[in-house]
């Protein structure tokens, strides 16, 4: 991997949030990858439970300004870093007071979803992106964790497809048995056809739950790998009928030579 770029963009991070297994290999993979000479950044939202003093968040006044337009509304980037302790690595966090102020991530003390998590989702793909064309920094594999980062392939392929900075970048969309009950907003296929993107890229969000998510997010990816163990009979069969390279699951102890020889032989070279 010596000299690659891979961008990691993920919905959790360790040590963040607690440790899950999206969390955690969302450590672990840019750590391998860190170790074998590639060059990583890694991106996740930066949620009001997240404590900023204790993990030194600050804010990069360069990268932060812009407004992103979601369904209509313009709503101001915000652009935090921390660095990792004892690692060599630092956490691109996506702010906005109105989506991410909250104490919680994805839901409520009862366990009610937020109703504006499609919105979250958007914003963060779209924070994502514009924030690396700032930086300039051309990734050559791109790879997300977690379904509230999973509208970020739909979008690469889609509104930003014309963007020259990610015109050779691959992603990779990584699945786990993580998911959430019920759905998002009804109306998020109206928001994301707002953006211009062709309602029929995006026929499974009729029913915005997790795994339609999931499968929007794998139908623009340029390869899988599977997270869990375990996972659901729809996403499995759902995978069988994919055209792109598939990585079968390998535990946090096993999966560093499989992710590397994965990213080198079946991403690269597609």
């Amino acid at each position: 991997m010596k000299d690659k770029r891979v961008l990691y963009v993920s919905s959790e991070v360790i040590p963040y949030l607690p440790e899950t297994e999206i969390s955690s290999m969302s450590f672990e993979a840019p750590r391998m990858v860190n170790s074998n000479e590639g060059q990583i950044r890694i991106f996740m939202p930066r949620y009001g439970n997240i404590n900023e003093r204790r993990h030194q968040l600050h804010e990069v006044i360069r990268l932060s300004g812009m407004n992103l337009v979601i369904n209509d509304l313009d709503m101001p980037l915000i652009i935090k870093v921390a660095s990792i302790p004892k690692e060599r690595m630092q956490v691109y966090f996506i702010d906005n007071d109105d989506y991410f102020r909250r104490k919680a991530t994805y839901a409520d003390e009862d366990g009610n979803l937020f109703p504006d998590n499609d919105e979250r989702a958007i914003f963060f793909a779209k924070g994502v992106i514009e924030t690396v064309k700032k930086l300039n920094w051309s990734p050559d594999i791109i790879h997300v964790h977690g379904w509230l980062a999973s509208f970020l392939p739909l979008y690469l392929k889609t509104y930003y497809d014309n963007e020259p900075l990610f015109e050779n970048s691959k992603i990779v969309t990584s699945l786990y048995n993580q998911s959430f009950e019920g759905t998002l907003d009804e109306k998020l296929m109206e928001k994301v056809r707002f953006d211009g993107i062709d309602e029929k890229l995006i026929a499974h969000l009729a029913n915005p739950n997790y795994f339609s998510i999931m499968k929007t997010a794998m139908d623009h990816s340029d390869g899988v790998i599977v997270g869990s163990d375990e996972l659901t009979d729809e996403l499995s069969q759902y995978l069988k009928k994919l055209e792109i390279p598939v990585l079968k699951y390998h535990n946090k102890e096993e999966f560093s030579e499989a992710y590397l020889d994965f990213y080198q032989t079946k991403i690269l070279v597609s």
